[in-house]
């Protein structure tokens, strides 16, 4: 059975992962800080089945490649796909008040967190050769409308790099997507509270796109429920 590496996992979007990955008969290797945020996790998916834990701090540039160095060692399961949405810093601070020290904590936390999770599995996915391999990065449409100046740089930088990525593996065994979403997505019990949209209606968005193989290199758009039905996709370049 193949296993999905979820970077972020415990954030609304990582909990969608999960449940994605899950619905499509997929194993999971959850990527947690500690064990408050595992269970965090467990109790919004409803059951530990089916899933494994890997604590580390994925802020650190070093905190994945000990979970690649754990997986080629044997101490935790092979993955085939790897699903990253890491980030949660939202902060309101207008562009001319924000500091240089913020500035670098939202490219950490809602960046590079991403990137490192990239750079780290990459060549592990194209070592292991698998003929179905995934790579897909949810980003944010704060990125296109910049209400909020430092999420919103964050998210640009972020479509940048599904951009380099995406052109990196359109002929490896390797199938990158970004997941385009404009919408508000909360785990099922916050969701009901706020009429937002729930992790289990958007996991649809990641169930469909690992099985696929058709939609690579793209931008998958998510405007509304319906396209969480239907996908909607367009070539990255």
């Amino acid at each position: 059975m193949e296993t999905v590496l979820v970077v972020g996992s415990t954030g609304h979007i990582g909990v969608s992962a999960v449940m994605g990955a899950t619905k499509s008969k997929r194993k999971v290797l959850a990527v947690v800080r500690n064990q408050e945020s595992a269970q965090k996790l467990i109790n919004a998916i409803g059951s530990a089945e089916g899933i494994t834990l890997a604590y580390a701090d994925i802020t650190s540039d070093t905190g994945i490649r000990e979970v690649v160095q754990r997986v080629k060692a044997g101490e935790l399961p092979e993955f085939q796909h790897v699903y990253a949405c890491a980030g949660g810093l939202y902060g309101p601070p207008p562009l001319q008040d924000l500091s240089l020290e913020e500035l670098h904590k939202y490219m950490n936390v809602d960046f590079e967190t991403n990137f490192f999770a990239y750079r780290e599995t990459i060549r592990y996915l194209h070592e292991q050769d698998h003929w179905n391999s995934t790579w897909t990065l949810c980003v944010g449409s704060q990125g296109d409308l910049a209400f909020l100046p430092a999420p919103a740089m964050t998210q640009g930088a972020l479509y940048s790099m599904a951009t380099a990525a995406a052109r990196d593996n359109e002929f490896t065994n390797v199938r990158f997507n970004e997941v385009y979403l404009n919408v508000r997505v909360e785990v099922d019990e916050v969701a009901a509270k706020n009429g937002t949209v729930p992790s289990s209606t958007f996991a649809n968005v990641y169930e469909q796109l690992l099985s696929r193989p058709d939609i690579r290199s793209s931008r998958v758009r998510v405007d509304n429920v319906e396209d969480m039905k239907t996908l909607r996709w367009e070539k990255k370049f």
